[in-house]
């Protein structure tokens, strides 16, 4: 299939690379000329271990490639993904869509046919209901669906999780969308991928929730290692004591400093601002 990737920052690009090596077109779009200049050259501007020779390996085989052209690269795809910035804006908190909405705005001015436009970008629910109505908006005529797609790469293992994910959520209004994203997905449901698909504002909650739950678990092992201190107890053992019920799992339960990164304190606030 033909995709195009708008935002070439680590979700786009990781996404772009991995679904060229399942045997689709695939072409990375972004605004920035250096950035776009820098792939074309072999450079890769974020560390992430293998992605360097995947993405050359898929250049050689023509499955890969990048560009500044948007019209260009929408034009004639089957599947037009979002993935760009989210930031949080300065001052309320909010998930800043200006990124999303730009995109929308230009994919639906590109558009030459039938195509699936998809939310990578983590976004606020009820946001692929806006992609839909901006992209009508500048194309009444356009035959479009939007699905939303979440990503859950962890950086440092975005290959691995991208290519042997716990699931892949697909967030899809009908029938005809739906089977466009299992065809775009297929290589991962022959290996028994578990694919969830759900309404598009159910996809997108799930992304928030996940990462929320998250967070809440490292908090907690926080507030348990704070009592540790307090009563003399070992909260290394308390986690694995805990850790060992199926229930609750051992992952994200290690004390430390707290969650952060680039997603969890952005994502939690976003949530708690829905």
């Amino acid at each position: 299939m033909k995709i195009a990737m708008i935002g070439s920052g680590y979700v786009g690009l990781v996404s772009g690379a991995c679904f060229a090596d399942f045997g689709h077109v695939v072409a990375c779009v972004d605004k920035d000329p250096d950035k776009i200049a820098a792939l074309e050259a072999g450079r890769i501007p974020i560390f992430e271990p293998g992605l360097d020779t995947l993405v050359a390996d898929n250049v050689r085989q023509g499955r890969l490639t990048f560009s500044t052209n948007l019209p260009q690269a929408v034009a004639g795809a089957d599947a037009v993904f979002i993935a760009v910035g989210t930031p949080s804006r300065r001052g309320d908190g909010f998930a800043d869509l200006s990124y999303v909405h730009a995109a929308a705005r230009e994919i639906g001015q590109a558009l030459t046919g039938y195509a699936v436009v998809v939310t990578k970008s983590t976004v606020p629910v009820g946001t692929g209901d806006e992609v839909e109505r901006i992209i009508r908006e500048v194309r009444p005529e356009a035959e479009v669906a939007v699905v939303s797609n979440p990503e859950f790469l962890r950086e440092g293992a975005a290959i691995a999780d991208f290519k042997r994910p716990d699931r892949i959520v697909i967030g899809a209004e009908g029938a005809r969308e739906a089977e466009v994203m299992r065809e775009i997905y297929r290589p991962l449901y022959l290996n028994q991928a578990p694919i969830l698909v759900t309404g598009r504002r159910t996809a997108e909650l799930t992304k928030y929730a996940a990462n929320a739950f998250l967070a809440t678990k490292i908090t907690f092992i926080n507030e348990i290692a704070d009592l540790c201190e307090q009563v003399g107890a070992n909260v290394q053992e308390v986690a694995r004591g805990i850790g060992l019920d199926n229930r609750i799992g051992a992952k994200f339960l290690h004390a430390g400093p707290g969650y952060g990164g680039s997603c969890f304190p952005k994502d939690i606030l976003a949530l708690v601002k829905t």
